[in-house]
């Protein structure tokens, strides 16, 4: 797919042209910038109290708290005007609760890399379990959630969220009392993808189950028991905006000095090596959108076997599948995980759908992986291995200690846990080291 196949694509998800279309990708930021979507769960005071669910206790709420807050929790500035909230929460009208605040989806799809918050950027720093429990807390609603949503930090349970909530729901979208048994399986360890991606794909998720230029698909997140079924009809043309915004994002430029040579003749190699799956880039790129088989890829299965057949039957039942008629935008089989675009790959760190591999160096060389690794979840420029292109990393000689508070030890990285092997991918094996490095140079420019 070259890039007329791309306008021609896009035209035909969103058929507005010139003005229209900008119109339309600006209304987009906007409703995703200035709403939730969901009704608030929290308060404010919630908010100004979580440090008193820290551990070990504090005596007294920390200075500059908004930032402490932040970092405790592995979120970022927001880039537009959110009071003093970061990216992910939002201050909001609520029937039950005062001053509340509500969560968006800049929590997971908004991060940042050297210091700068990018809309549409996997949040790998994210601490989503004690958010949620440490807010429901202190704001008095609900701590303890239905299922972990988080096993490991800059990870979530995302796949396992869609089904638990979708089990709640009659295919009109109307609440169920008692859920249906759809396979819940809380150990996928879904690591984030970079939303800017999506302009080229056909698919989406991991597994390419999803069509990517559906709207409700992007509407999931939506499915609290607290959102009637009223609720998403009248959302969608909201969304229809907000999908052309995604569709208008780009990837950023690594900010340091690329060696051009080396590049050049990594840019080779890649060619040779990757391009049937990765597709090439430049001027005239092409995608090949492909589902690479399990046996080939080797990687971890569990987030291709954890949601079972009998999701996407109910899915395809839905609502969510009707969206252009009886036939519609529905859920498919797969034999494999997506092999992604890499625009901007230098950004998304760690690797793999699980998130299992700092760098991309070790993404080339699948004996350097470490087992067990823990890191800053700070993203400043102190924190990126600009040598080997990813998160910097401390690895232990062993697994987090089970005495250890929740919070320390979801920021271990213990590959070998359910739904977080490291292995795989081993196409890069059989490269010499100095070929690698080319290869990792060129992937600088993507």
């Amino acid at each position: 797919m070259n890039r007329l196949a791309l306008i021609i694509g896009f035209a035909t998800a969103l058929p507005l042209t010139g003005a229209e279309r900008d119109s339309a990708v600006e209304r987009g930021r906007v409703a995703l910038t200035t709403r939730s979507f969901n009704p608030a769960v929290w308060t404010m005071t919630g908010y100004e109290n979580a440090w008193k669910s820290w551990q070990p206790p504090l005596k007294e709420a920390p200075g500059a708290y908004d930032q402490a807050f932040r970092d405790h929790y592995g979120l970022h500035p927001a880039p537009y005007e959110n009071g003093r909230l970061p990216m992910g929460l939002r201050q909001a009208q609520s029937l039950l609760l005062s001053n509340a605040v509500s969560y968006d989806c800049m929590m997971c799809h908004a991060g940042s890399i050297l210091g700068k918050s990018y809309i549409g950027l996997g949040n790998a720093s994210l601490e989503l379990q004690a958010i949620f429990e440490d807010l429901g807390q202190e704001s008095g609603t609900v701590r303890k959630t239905p299922f972990p949503f988080s096993n490991v930090r800059g990870t979530s349970e995302a796949g396992s969220a869609a089904v638990f909530l979708l089990g709640y729901r009659e295919p009109d979208l109307s609440l169920r009392f008692k859920p249906l048994d759809l396979g819940l399986r809380p150990n996928l360890c879904e690591d984030t993808p970079a939303w800017w991606l999506l302009k080229k794909k056909k698919t989406m998720y991991h597994t390419g189950t999803g069509h990517a230029r559906s709207v409700r698909t992007l509407m999931q997140f939506m499915l609290s028991p607290l959102n009637s079924a009223a609720v998403f009809a009248k959302e969608e043309a909201a969304f229809q905006d907000i999908q052309a915004y995604l569709l208008s994002l780009e990837a950023p430029k690594y900010p340091f000095p690329i060696d051009q040579d080396l590049a050049g003749t990594g840019h080779k190699i890649f060619a040779k090596t990757c391009t049937q799956c990765h597709g090439t880039y430049g001027a005239n790129w092409t995608y090949p959108n492909k589902i690479v088989d399990l046996d080939v890829i080797g990687t971890d299965r569990t987030r291709f076997e954890g949601i079972s057949p009998k999701v996407g039957e109910h899915y395809n039942k839905s609502w969510f599948a009707r969206e252009k008629g009886a036939d519609g935008y529905k859920a498919n089989t797969t034999t494999g995980y997506q092999a992604p675009p890499l625009d901007g790959v230098w950004a998304t760190a760690p690797y793999l759908h699980n998130g299992s591999v700092p760098t991309l160096h070790d993404m080339l060389n699948s004996k350097t992986r470490p087992k067990i690794f823990t890191r800053s979840f700070k993203t400043g420029e102190e924190d990126y291995d600009q040598v080997n292109v990813g998160w910097k990393v401390r690895t232990l000689d062993r697994g987090a200690d089970a005495a250890a508070p929740a919070y320390e030890r979801r920021k271990v990285y213990d590959t070998t846990q359910p739904g977080r092997g490291n292995q795989g991918h081993t196409f890069g094996d059989d490269l010499t080291e100095e070929q690698r490095r080319a290869v990792v140079e060129y992937l600088k420019t993507l």
